[in-house]
Formats: C-alpha cells, structure tokens, sequence
C-alpha cells in the first residue's frame, strides 16, 4: 500500500472525525438535572384556514394547501354518513359499501383490474363507512394526479360491488363473528355498548348471522346510491399541487355527477336507553379480570361546551395522562395490580358521550383494584388538585398542540373535520389560552358537574368465582370495594346470533347487596 494512499484514508478518517472534535461544554453549561434544561420559548402560529377554504359544485367543499416539497398529493374526503343509516335487518351494510368500493371495482374495471391499475400508478385508494362517518382516500405521485382522479371519482361514483368480493367480504366476516367470543375484550367491548346505550342506538348494533345473509349485492348499490353524494363531502388536499389546477379537476368530476339521493338526518341520534347502576358480570374463564367502570355523560362535551378543554385535563390527571395520572400510578404503579390501568372522558360529537375507567388484574385483586379506581374518583371530586399535576396536564396538551399542524396534510384533514363537525377554526387559535386559563377550582368543578360514582356501571369479564372473594391478605373483596350495588349475570351468548345460551355465570353471583333477593330479581337485564 502507498503512502500517498494511507495519507488519503487518514485524511478522510479525519474528516469524519472533525464532528467528534468539536469543543466540549463546560461543566458550568451542563444542566445538573433534566428540569434543569432551558429551551427557547416555542413560537407557533395557527395556520389560516380560511384561506385554504374553496367552494366546489353541489356545496361540496375542499381545504388546499401547496406542499412542493415532494413530489406527492394526499386527497382525503369526508361525509356525513354512517352506519345509522342503514336498515336495522341489514345490519353490515354500511361497513361493506365502504370496503367494496375499493375492493370490489369500479367503472369499467373488475376488481383485478382496479387492483392493477392502482399498483401501475403506484398510488394508494380507500375507502370506509364507519358509525357517523364517511371517509375516502387517495395518496399519489402528482406526475400521475390526473389519471389517479379518473380512478378515485370512478371509486366513489361507480363501484362495481363484485359479487364474487362480496361474498368473499361475508366468509370472512362469519368467520370472525364465530370466533368473537373468544376474546375477552370483544366480550367486554359489545356488553359495554349494550349496557350503556342499549341494543337498538346504531353503535349498539351488531353483525349477527341473519343480517349477514341478508345483505344482498343490490342493498349496497341502494346505500351508496342514496348516501354517497356530493352534497356532504369535504375534501383535503395537500401536496405538490396549484390550487386553482387541482380545484378545477374535481370540480370537473364532480359537476356531472347525476342528482338523486336521500336527505342524510343530521345529527345522528343519541342513545333513549338510561343504563341501571350496578355490577354486570360476563363469566369468563381467564386469570384476569377485565373491567369497566364508568356512566354516560351528563351532557354532550364537545367543542360548543366552555367545560370540554377543564374535562380533558381533568381526565389527563385522573387516568389519562399515563404513568403521570393518579390511577395509573397507584394501580399499576405504586400496587402493581395491572400492566394498564387509567381512564377517557370520550366526548360524544352527536351524543352526550361517556367517562369511563378501565384496567386489567389478576382475578384476586379485581376488587383491590376498584376500590382504588373509585377512591380516586371520589379524590378528584373533594379535594383540589396540586398546582403541580394541573401544570403537568397543561404542558402535555401545550406543548404538542403544534404536532396538529406538523404537515400540510395534517392541517387540511384537521380543518375538514372542522367543517364537518361545525367547529369554528377560531377553537384552535384560542385553544392553548384557554387551556391556561384552567384552575384547580374548575377541575374540582366540572369533577362534581360530571363524574358521577354512584351511577357508574361495573362491567367485569372474568371467572367471578375467583374474583367475588378478592385477594388473601383481605384487602379487599367484591363486598367492601363495591358496596350496595346489585349483582347482575350477564348471559352467555351465541357468538353467531348474540342470542343467550343456556350457560350463564355461577349460582353463587352474589354479593350483600344481592344476596336478599332471589335470583330472578337480581337478573335485571338478559339482553
């Protein structure tokens, strides 16, 4: 090897090292400790929206924001459709128009076809139907925007609904359904459902045998015919685009699209049923108990309520804000009774939505558990909390409020769903001041106003056997943890026709509250 070569490689060896050189701070600029650290103070402005706002034929509407950065365009599409509109004995419906519209092909093109021509383009489609929701999807070279247009507005306007993707879509779907029960939180997820907003509301409802076979090809054609429409949708669109280019190609695909259709009733409706306080339990045999705890809200807590942003961090605080929140740290953390365990305000767009607490544990410190999830409740409620956990909850939500925005993209889809929603862009430009303007005061208030123990209802799946007695070192039992409150069996159920079985929990379900009673009393609901 020369000399002139080894020069060469040190040369370059130190040229990679130089970073490695650089000069080290001293011990005086050195934080002692990470709450030490300084940082500049974080200028953010909210991005205008506006000015991204566009009118399109049929009172669609579209929010565009140019993106050169790379060579890619994201279109997203909203509507105000969902699955309550969809007939009670075709349960299902909604679900599969969304799915076979990108799967099932479209105008001209067979599934396959569609499939091809999609992966030709190097672009991606979805679609979906969710329970208040309409949503579809294309992401794409813009080199390649025209022809990926022709095929997206050929996905929305004419699925083809294959037959043949169709039943494919019903196998899999029965295949699921026959194995629902065996997972534990598909038990609790459904009996939760049902137990708080009833069997008949729309997010009640569930796919059962019978409404599967139902569900002919010509009910999806009739659903998408009558729903799908221009008049709902709201588009986001971001990327290497013009806005006025882009505007004008699908004003051009929508202009032509025929009239027809239904008048979608807006808001969806709200639950009738008045969920009954007490302990439900679903007999599982597992080494966990799976648990719920909560009640449906007391009044809708959405972005027109002045209480929503003191909910949300008062939710962070109680059990939402991970391993900072009270509950998690005092089961998981300080107990040691559950690898998760914490608690959601959900806010409910078009109903009143629900707080809820939940968590896993052994069978044996189920009840420990519950004490220490209502302590908590009850904490939270009567006493205020420290400045210190309320500025922790602030700075959770403040400092990543910029994340909202962190793309072009997430800034149109956030100001769709604004559309959508009715939201006035004017919530987020006051957003952070108002979440600063939290008291203690207010938590404990809107903690009085809106957590309600006594009308909570306890779901839990689990071997109740195991669970009703607690722990050994008597810490706590079913009886002191949750006193007063009746017992309730929830039956087995058919997992392919959700009707009961003949199997249900234990002849001994019972506690003191229950005990007095006989057992058809203390059976208050076999759905």
């Amino acid at each position: 090897m020369s000399n002139s070569t080894n020069l060469t490689r040190l040369g370059l060896v130190a040229l990679l090292s130089a970073p490695l050189l650089a000069p080290v701070a001293s011990a005086e600029e050195i934080a002692g400790h990470p709450r030490d650290l300084q940082y500049d103070e974080l200028v953010f402005e909210v991005p205008e929206a506006d000015s991204m706002r566009h009118e399109l034929p049929f009172g669609a509407v579209a929010y565009v924001s140019e993106d050169s950065s790379l060579p890619l365009v994201q279109i997203s599409v909203r509507l105000r459709i969902g699955s309550f509109l969809e007939p009670a004995d075709r349960v299902g419906v909604a679900g599969m128009v969304g799915e076979l519209m990108r799967t099932g092909g479209a105008g001209d093109l067979d599934p396959s076809a569609f499939d091809e021509a999609a992966a030709q383009l190097a672009a991606n489609f979805s679609a979906s139907i969710g329970s208040t929701s309409g949503n579809a999807s294309l992401n794409c070279l813009s080199r390649e925007i025209d022809a990926c247009l022709d095929l997206f507005f050929s996905m929305m306007r004419e699925p083809r609904f294959d037959a043949d993707r169709l039943q494919l879509s019903k196998d899999n779907l029965l295949e699921d359904l026959k194995q629902r029960n065996d997972d534990p939180q598909s038990i609790a997820s459904r009996e939760w459902r049902w137990l708080l907003n009833g069997t008949e509301h729309h997010a009640s409802r569930l796919i059962t045998k019978a409404s599967l076979d139902a569900v002919e090809r010509d009910d999806l054609i009739a659903f998408h015919r009558d729903y799908w429409r221009p008049e709902t949708m709201v588009f986001a669109i971001s990327g290497d685009v013009g806005t006025q280019d882009i505007l004008g190609k699908i004003g051009e695909r929508l202009k032509d699209w025929p009239a027809g259709g239904k008048e979608v009733p807006w808001p969806p409706p709200e639950p009738k049923h008045v969920p009954e306080p007490g302990i439900y339990v679903a007999q599982k045999d597992i080494p966990q108990g799976r648990v719920r705890i909560g009640h449906l809200g007391k009044k809708r807590v959405s972005w027109d309520n002045d209480d929503d942003l003191a909910l949300q961090l008062m939710n962070e605080i109680l059990g939402g804000g991970g391993f900072t929140s009270r509950i998690t740290k005092r089961v998981r953390s300080d107990e040691g009774l559950a690898y998760s365990a914490g608690s959601m305000f959900q806010v409910g767009q078009y109903d009143s939505g629900m707080f809820i607490a939940i968590y896993q544990s052994k069978s044996e410190t189920v009840a420990l558990a519950a004490d220490i999830v209502l302590e908590e409740l009850e904490r939270i409620r009567t006493e205020p909390v420290t400045a210190e956990e309320l500025e922790t909850a602030k700075a959770s939500f403040i400092d990543t409020f910029p994340s909202r925005f962190d793309s072009k993209a997430s800034a149109t889809s956030l100001f769709a769903q604004d559309e959508v929603l009715g939201r006035p862009h004017s919530y987020w430009t006051s957003y952070r001041d108002r979440l600063a303007a939290v008291t203690p005061a207010d938590i404990q208030r809107v903690a009085n106003e809106y957590l309600r123990p006594d009308e909570a209802v306890v779901l839990i799946v689990g071997n109740w056997q195991a669970i009703e007695g607690g722990d050994a070192d008597g810490r706590a039992d079913i009886d002191s943890a949750l006193p007063g409150r009746t017992v309730v069996e929830l039956r087995a159920r058919d997992p392919l026709t959700l009707d009961p079985t003949g199997n249900s929990t234990p002849s001994n379900l019972s506690n003191s509250a229950a005990a007095s009673k006989d057992a058809a009393s203390f059976v208050l609901r076999a759905f």
